[in-house]
């Protein structure tokens, strides 16, 4: 496999695709990160067009692991060097990667990937290799989606320790909204709102923590993935102000937060209790296949052992 992009979740996976024994090139367009993946060991370069090479000679699994705005340029030097090798990302959106692999002409051999893992920090120094284990990782099925190259992201997930979520490209950014890209705002919000009162940052303890750590994600990480989603991310920003705007008129004509207060504490009691049954009887590329994977993702299954099909190596 091939990775393009080697900071906490390019870099991880390289780590622990190794780590599983897989034969694995790296790419970061930054010296200092290429230069520090070598020092620990593993093939890495600053040299794209060499990177490239090394995953046609193989036909090697291309993962794209940099941010957003750097995708369209990426997949013009793969179309030209290593079109014929499958293709999958980790980033945080999955509808605008599919679009810009769509206009690259490179649909045929995609399938899109996305670990929900992480941490505030970024670059190769903050990878590491088990940083996927049981987290969940949407493959996507969308209708394109070819039984071989779907087998083989599953596997590199598997590979990774993770848990596979199969489920559509707009389901999945609709889900990333409200799990991930509106927490980061909130996030931001809470952050600048207690920066503003002089004594909040001498008597912040465990609930500013906890309500902040995304915040300290490089800037430029965060406005990618949101600006990337926006067309999912603004109706559930929407949602979310309208319940604030709720909790504001309830606490200043009544003195209460009572109904967000208890709504909000019996979502989240639903998601402790949230049961993930593992997908067994569907055979990868057998007759709808595409849409059994999702119903089932969409019920809350995932998939902890390679499931029948191409590729299959249990």
């Amino acid at each position: 496999m091939c990775v393009l992009g080697l900071g906490l979740i390019g870099g991880s996976v390289l780590r622990a695709a190794t780590a599983a024994g897989r034969e694995a090139f790296g790419y970061n367009r930054s010296v200092e990160g290429a230069r520090a993946a070598r020092m620990d060991g593993f093939a890495a370069t600053t040299d794209l067009t060499e990177t490239l090479r090394w995953a046609a000679d193989h036909e090697a699994l291309i993962v794209l692991a940099v941010p957003m705005p750097a995708v369209s340029a990426l997949l013009g030097y793969i179309k030209d060097i290593a079109a014929g090798c499958p293709l999958t990302d980790v980033i945080s959106v999955k509808g605008a990667v599919l679009r810009e692999v769509r206009a690259a002409g490179l649909l045929d051999r995609y399938v899109g990937g996305h670990p929900m893992a992480g941490t505030a920090h970024s670059g190769w120094s903050a990878g590491d290799a088990r940083l996927f284990v049981g987290a969940p990782w949407v493959v996507g099925v969308d209708d394109h989606v070819d039984a071989g190259v779907w087998a083989q992201v599953m596997n590199l997930a598997l590979d990774c320790h993770a848990v596979v979520v199969p489920a559509k490209s707009d389901e999945h950014d609709a889900a990333a909204a409200s799990i991930s890209h509106l927490p980061h705002l909130l996030a931001e919000a809470l952050a600048a709102t207690a920066g503003e009162v002089p004594l909040a940052f001498a008597l912040a303890a465990g609930s500013f923590r906890d309500g902040t750590r995304v915040a300290g994600t490089a800037p430029d990480l965060v406005r990618a993935m949101c600006e990337a989603n926006a067309d999912q991310l603004l109706p559930a920003l929407d949602h979310a102000l309208g319940l604030l705007n709720q909790a504001r008129q309830s606490l200043a004509e009544r003195g209460s937060v009572a109904d967000l207060v208890e709504a909000g504490h019996a979502a989240r009691a639903r998601y402790d209790s949230f049961s993930r049954p593992q997908i067994v009887t569907i055979a990868i590329g057998e007759e709808n296949w595409r849409d059994e994977l999702a119903a089932a993702g969409r019920s809350g299954g995932v998939i902890r052992s390679a499931l029948p099909g191409p590729g299959n190596r249990r």
